[in-house]
């Protein structure tokens, strides 16, 4: 299964909305984002990048974690 087929199942399997958003605070400004504009930056994220990224999400989801939080972390890169 290629990593993006995997992202979208993982997606809806944890019931993530899209088009919730999240507030990432900076020095200078607040940034607003939705869960499906950080999703789709990780599909174009390079091979290796995405091999770690789907190795922690696998970690998180092993340990009942929460994966919104990673994403709301991985935002931070967008910032």
């Amino acid at each position: 299964m290629n990593f993006s087929k995997w992202l979208d199942t993982l997606v809806e399997e944890k019931g993530i909305d899209t088009e919730d958003t999240f507030e990432i605070e900076t020095d200078d400004n607040w940034h607003i984002f939705d869960y499906g504009s950080v999703i789709e930056a990780i599909k174009t994220a390079s091979a290796h990048e995405q091999a770690g990224i789907k190795n922690m999400i696998v970690r998180i989801d092993f340990a009942n974690g929460d994966v919104r939080d990673y994403l709301r972390h991985l935002a931070q890169a967008l910032v």
